[in-house]
């Protein structure tokens, strides 16, 4: 019994780290080519679809030649990928904020606290939330324009930062948290803020952490908004929407700008890791 537990762990092992490997490939080869010289990057990016099916692919994962040229382009050569870059953080960043400031009282708002239309507000989330973006692109634009935001950075701040997906989520792990500890708070004179502040957010955190890597997320890859809220203005344009538009005009730097786009998203899994891994478990476990 020993022996066979010993060697399906053994196969459990060889799997997982398969599946790590494959997965972490293209993401290695990325980092890997941004330090290749620009004319060796164009000539790789020219062999594409030019393949012989009967043979394997040779390709290097080390440079010919060191170079820090695509590295140098981006960030002094050509301002306009900087730009966009910041476009993005700034988007992220204010967006996130929002969020912070609406969706968690909100969340506690619908989760432990009685008003009338309670229930009502909840179903309305509910159906923004299983609605999709081309369903609601029409009347959002019809009402950014109406309050003379559209073509603005506040088309795509205000509407993400109600984001009824993370409502749900937050109010979902809220209506968990013992009402035991709602009453001590109570007892100790605090009021509804004093309690959400004090009480809900700190046992919400491990929540609270997944719903902001999941929201960066999606904020940092965002397509759809940005082309149908900012279509007059490519200077507004975040660097998930122009980054195919700039690796086609400048294949040099492709590997480089991927890099860049990548860097970010790594550092906040990275940052919030026990977060994710946190408010996964004990949402299964409830």
């Amino acid at each position: 019994m020993k022996k066979r537990f010993k060697l399906s762990q053994i196969f459990v092992y060889i799997f997982v780290a398969s599946i790590v490997v494959i997965t972490l490939f293209p993401l290695v080869r990325t980092f890997s080519y941004s330090f290749f010289h620009p004319d060796e990057i164009t000539g790789i990016l020219k062999s594409r679809n030019n393949f012989d099916n009967t043979k394997w692919i040779v390709s290097n994962f080390t440079p010919s030649r060191f170079s820090l040229n695509q590295h140098y382009k981006i960030f002094i050569g050509d301002p306009a990928i900087l730009k966009l870059f910041t476009n993005s953080v700034i988007y992220v960043s204010l967006i996130l904020l929002g969020q912070a400031l609406v969706i968690p009282a909100l969340s506690f708002a619908l989760a432990k606290l009685r008003f009338k239309g309670k229930n009502v507000l909840f179903f309305m989330i509910i159906v923004l939330m299983v609605l999709p973006f081309q369903v609601t692109m029409s009347p959002n634009i019809l009402t950014l324009q109406k309050l003379g935001l559209l073509n603005s950075i506040w088309a795509i701040i205000l509407p993400a930062s109600f984001s009824p997906f993370y409502i749900f989520l937050l109010r979902q792990y809220m209506l968990n948290i013992p009402t035991e500890l709602l009453e001590a708070a109570a007892l100790d004179g605090r009021g509804a803020f004093g309690t959400f502040f004090y009480v809900a957010l700190p046992v919400s955190k491990p929540i609270i952490g997944a719903a902001v890597s999941l929201s960066f997320a999606d904020i940092w890859n965002m397509a759809e908004q940005p082309l149908a809220f900012l279509s007059n203005r490519q200077d507004l344009m975040p660097l998930s929407v122009m980054f195919n538009v700039i690796g086609d005009k400048n294949a040099e730097i492709a590997f480089a700008g991927a890099v860049l786009y990548i860097l970010p998203a790594l550092f906040v899994f990275f940052f919030f890791q026990k977060d994710i891994t946190e408010g996964l478990q004990l949402s299964e476990m409830k």
